[in-house]
């Protein structure tokens, strides 16, 4: 019972800021359905002034007023409706990129960028329908068909109790429907979010599917979820078919009984012939209203299926709310670097899982170069995404300057981190852009002096836009190694006391990382920098070389003092012949 009354609450809270524009819209329907209830009472006095030899101008007038005003007043108040279902559709939109955007990276982890996208588009689409048309058109036809029915009792109430006997024995097919149109419609929308998932996938890593011949393959991939997005939808589909062809039926049904009962009514003298064609106008004149109402209906179903996925969002962990942006630093004073302490941390990305950290313990001390390395699953990276937060641990304490990282706002915490990851991602747009991602206050003249201390500055004179110049989706005009570059840039653009770096030489020649070796060094005086790499030749010189292992902490201490008391850390770096 509860999971049936939450989405309609949810539904309701994304009606009540546009409710006056919403009643706005069904007075004027009302008013538009007014005038069309009107219409079969002034045709009969047109057929009365027929039968009794009268001037026909007056109702013909009045018909034609009431046409041309109930056109008009309808087509106003759908207007409003339509602009208002945009203006809900808007709302939705963003309060659920909102939310997702400030999802716990663990939660994200767990779930499929393109069924994301679907909730976004698709599912707000069928909000939108919900909210304007499936109540208000509700509404409207509920008060237009109650309407008819009090004016069919006017004209004579045997042939309304046959016609309400014949609506309600073939309608009732309509309720038995509509509740398999909800469950129906929200098994097609979780089929379009596994479409997009798929395309997600293949368009993520386009290269490596041309590169691997591999195209066929994601094409069966793809048509084999449409396919199933195209069943659910055919269910869907099966059954607002049933319910329309039933609402439909119990009207003409009831025009033919109507049809035969009345006939015999006015034979008997019981019924006028203009009586009797103002009922059957008004039985026609309901096909629209009931139609409306079982469309109602089904919109409404389908909307609650997408209230019920968006809401899986809604109930996702997220992070805590900035309380605003942190200004960038850069052209200040430099701030003093920070410390970082690891006590006794454990850590696994979710219950159930390994532990990815066995009660490490190491310091960072304020400035220079803590280099972090060990074979692959040790956990080096995990050290980095706890002390972003994108993670908390499970056991112990991670502390910055000697304050619990629990105890630091967000977006604090994070103004005072540069982080470079591994993969050096870089976003669609110019390079200006991407530069200043980190620090949008920066100047030209603050990106330059990165770009200068990266050794970038090549890049911009082969660049013909320079700053300007489009980069191309994920960096595509760009080198690995220029990628890396400029994450480092960005990150600097910041003026971080603490600097993370991950396999941030890895795709650079010797000459560049002989460069980089220096920038970090020359950044290491004024900012605590932690690196994590595979090629100790970036780190030998570290003021200290934290070695991980399965999840430990093996051993801290300088390149000559590991090599001549680890024997894991000394089997690396005679591999890479930094010994002899």
């Amino acid at each position: 019972m509860r999971r049936d009354i939450a989405p309609w609450r949810v539904l309701l809270t994304h009606v009540r800021p546009h409710i006056w524009v919403l009643l706005g819209g069904a007075v004027l329907g009302l008013l538009g359905s007014a005038a069309g209830l009107a219409q079969p009472l002034v045709a009969k006095t047109v057929i009365d002034a027929l039968s009794h030899g009268q001037s026909l101008v007056t109702p013909l007038l009045v018909l034609t007023g009431l046409v041309l005003v109930g056109a008009v007043v309808a087509a106003a108040g759908r207007y409003l409706l339509e602009r208002t279902a945009e203006n809900v559709v808007l709302t939705a939109r963003v309060q659920l990129v909102s939310r997702m955007l400030r999802l716990r990276v663990g939660a994200l982890d767990r779930l499929k960028p393109g069924d994301l996208l679907s909730r976004v588009t698709s599912d707000t689409t069928l909000l939108r329908n919900a909210c304007t048309h499936g109540m208000v058109g509700g509404v409207n036809a509920v008060f237009t068909v109650l309407g008819a029915i009090v004016l069919m009792a006017v004209l004579d109430v045997v042939l309304l109790g046959v016609t309400l006997v014949v609506i309600c024995v073939v309608g009732s097919t309509v309720a038995l429907v509509t509740s398999r149109i909800s469950s129906a419609a929200e098994r097609a929308q979780a089929a379009v979010g596994e479409v997009g998932s798929v395309l997600e996938r293949a368009f993520g890593a386009f290269r490596t599917v041309k590169a691997s011949g591999a195209e066929q393959r994601e094409l069966a991939a793809v048509t084999e979820a449409a396919r199933r997005a195209c069943r659910h939808g055919v269910e869907v589909g099966r059954w607002t078919a049933l319910a329309g062809i039933s609402a439909g039926l119990a009207v003409q049904v009831s025009f033919l009984v109507v049809l035969g009962v009345g006939g015999a009514r006015v034979a008997t003298g019981a019924l006028e012939v203009s009586s009797l064609i103002a009922f059957l106008l008004y039985l026609f004149y309901l096909i629209d209203p009931i139609g409306a109402l079982v469309e109602a209906a089904t919109q409404l179903q389908a909307g609650l299926a997408a209230v019920r996925r968006m809401r899986e969002v809604e109930q996702l962990p997220v992070e805590p709310p900035d309380r605003g942006e942190v200004a960038a630093r850069f052209g200040a004073p430099h701030p003093e670097p920070a410390s970082v302490t690891f006590t006794d941390v454990c850590f696994r990305y979710h219950a159930g899982a390994p532990l990815v950290h066995h009660h490490v313990t190491f310091t960072a001390p304020p400035g220079g170069v803590t280099a972090i390395v060990g074979p692959s699953g040790a956990g080096k990276t995990t050290v980095f995404a706890l002390l972003e937060r994108f993670y908390d641990p499970e056991c112990g304490s991670i502390t910055l300057d000697g304050r619990a990282l629990a105890r630091w706002p967000l977006a604090e915490l994070r103004s005072t981190i540069g982080y470079v990851e591994q993969d050096a991602p870089i976003l669609a747009g110019t390079l200006r852009d991407n530069l200043r991602y980190a620090a949008p206050r920066a100047t030209d003249t603050d990106i330059h002096a990165a770009l200068d201390r990266t050794r970038l500055d090549s890049l911009l004179h082969r660049l013909p836009d320079g700053l300007d110049a489009p980069v191309g989706h994920r960096g595509t005009t760009l080198s690995g190694g220029e990628r890396q570059r400029i994450a480092i840039a960005r990150a600097l653009l910041r003026t971080p006391r603490l600097l993370l770096l991950d396999e941030a030489t890895s795709q650079l020649d010797a000459v560049n990382e002989s460069a980089l070796q220096q920038v970090m060094a020359d950044i290491a005086r004024t900012t605590t920098v932690i690196v994590i790499a595979h090629r100790l030749s970036t780190v030998i010189n570290a003021r200290q070389i934290v070695v991980m292992v399965a999840g430990q902490m093996s051993a801290v201490g300088t390149h000559d003092e590991l090599v001549a008391s680890h024997d894991l850390y000394r089997d690396l770096a005679t591999t890479q012949l930094l010994v002899r």
